[in-house]
């Protein structure tokens, strides 16, 4: 495998299936069974993920929500989401455990570097949730904060596209996608696959990032089997 250590960010929409609300229960059985196919093969795998299935701090803001509780409020949607992803990772044969930024037990582990590279070491997945336990930061923030502590060998970000374009390709069918990036350009352009704070602290911590499409199956061991996939971010 060419990476030993994993950060795999998967957004909250992704988790809700085509329509990316709700927990959609094929969706994340099919990320499960591959998730533990690849720790099956030796690689130790933390895990990010979103709340956006459930409720969004900018999307409460709009509807009046106070954007410290609306942000508060995702993040305890982002825990509803590592409980649910862990339960099907144990049913596809590997183990699994989640930690959240802020205390809440017995709902899940409280999150410390020191406990999570025991788990690591054991073989069982690592799953952070509560985002980085502040307000205005994003999971994609938390996801770079976490696999810069766990010193992951890349921080691979699960989307329903295929990598970075330089325009929406949704909207615009002649999107020019990116094999390659560099973190200067990407936030120089301010590419919305990740925010700034995300990209700059990749940077600073040179941590590559690798963009993919999360709903082909393969992917996840293409990736680690050092095919290439999606973009990857670097310098």
């Amino acid at each position: 495998m060419k990476y030993r250590r994993i950060l795999l960010k998967l957004s909250g929409e992704t988790m809700g299936g085509g329509k990316g609300v709700g927990l959609d229960p094929q969706t994340i059985k099919l990320y499960a069974q591959e998730i533990a196919a690849v720790v099956k093969k030796g690689v130790q795998v933390g895990i990010v993920v979103g709340g956006g299935n459930i409720f969004r701090g900018l999307s409460g803001v709009e509807a009046g929500f106070d954007r410290v509780k609306g942000d508060q409020m995702g993040m305890l949607a982002t825990v509803i989401n590592g409980i649910g992803l862990a339960m099907f990772i144990k049913e596809a044969g590997a183990n699994a455990e989640v930690f959240t930024a802020v205390k809440m037990e017995p709902f899940a582990r409280y999150y410390t570097k020191e406990s999570v590279i025991k788990t690591l070491n054991k073989g069982t997945v690592a799953i952070f949730t509560g985002g980085t336990g502040n307000p205005f930061f994003t999971t994609d923030s938390a996801a770079a904060l976490r696999g810069c502590e766990i010193e992951a060998d890349v921080l691979l970000k699960g989307t329903k596209v295929d990598g970075v374009y330089d325009s929406d390709p949704v909207k615009n069918p002649s999107a020019k996608k990116y094999d390659t990036l560099t973190f200067s350009k990407a936030i120089a352009d301010n590419l919305k696959v990740m925010d700034q704070t995300a990209f700059a602290m990749c940077k600073d911590n040179s941590l590559p990032i690798i963009v993919f499409d999360i709903a082909n199956p393969s992917n996840l061991s293409k990736i680690l089997e050092g095919e290439k996939v999606g973009t990857i971010v670097k310098e």
